[in-house]
């Protein structure tokens, strides 16, 4: 009994370490991928409440939630952890003509996502010529078979499907034992991390004739989140998610980019 005692009285003296609000990066660019180029293309998107009356749960326009915080902070953590050329954020819809000039995209809240059918020809385009979108923060099934009506607007022949647990794209860059489920920073606060009655995290896709996933569509997870957080002290117990939102992320870029 004095022994237990004793060794409880030595580990009260160890300091508790707090780790970094930075502490996820790294302490020199990795070469692998020099002479790639990535910049970080955030879509407006027409939305289904746009034009109406009806409340939205969250304040501004779906397509900008998160920003410009969130890509900032990805493009940022990008270019201090690969060597890979990032250029600095911008906003296109759809149609814009310089779309087909950049290889990957982002889309937010693609549970409010309306697809006409120009938007949805230039998105087939788009992603058949190699191009890789990413859907990011919608939960639960209501979302998903709001988003999932859209997608078959864009391949109405092809069906989404999980990404395999053995896939490369968690293991491209940084090693990740599964897919990560990232609590937005409100599920946090109330001591969760799922939201919508989106329990599971899951990454899904749709292939190409090549089996490249042409979508990696982040359902019941907010990676935007933990990027735009990432440098708020104020909740130093966020890191965990931030900092797995980062290597998910990063690994879905640089997946894109080689692949």
């Amino acid at each position: 009994m004095k022994t237990i005692v004793a060794i409880a009285a030595l580990l009260t003296m160890v300091p508790v370490l707090q780790p970094r609000v930075d502490a996820q990066l790294p302490v020199a660019a990795d070469d692998r991928f020099a002479g790639l180029q990535w910049r970080f293309v955030r879509i407006k998107y027409q939305y289904v409440t746009e034009g109406t009356r009806v409340q939205q749960e969250f304040y501004g326009e779906p397509w900008l939630i998160d920003g410009p915080a969130a890509e900032q902070n990805l493009s940022r953590r990008l270019k201090t952890a690969t060597a890979i050329q990032v250029e600095d954020p911008i906003v296109l819809t759809l149609d814009d003509p310089r779309l087909f000039t950049y290889p990957w995209i982002y889309l937010v809240e693609p549970g409010n996502l309306r697809l006409s059918d120009s938007d949805a020809k230039i998105l087939r385009e788009f992603l058949l010529r190699g191009g890789t979108a990413m859907f990011d923060d919608f939960h639960g099934p209501y979302e998903w078979d709001h988003f999932a009506r859209e997608m078959k607007k864009v391949f109405p022949d092809r069906e989404v499907v999980d990404v395999p647990q053995d896939h490369p794209v968690f293991s491209c860059f940084y090693k990740l034992d599964g897919y990560p489920q990232i609590a937005g920073l409100g599920s946090f606060l109330a001591g969760r991390s799922w939201e919508k009655g989106g329990f599971v995290a899951r990454l899904r896709t749709i292939f190409d004739d090549a089996n490249r996933p042409m979508l990696f569509i982040n359902w019941n997870t907010d990676m935007g989140d933990g990027w735009e957080w990432s440098n708020a002290e104020e909740y130093p117990g966020y890191i965990k998610y931030t900092s797995l939102a980062y290597r998910m992320g990063i690994n879905e870029v640089v997946y894109a980019l080689t692949h």
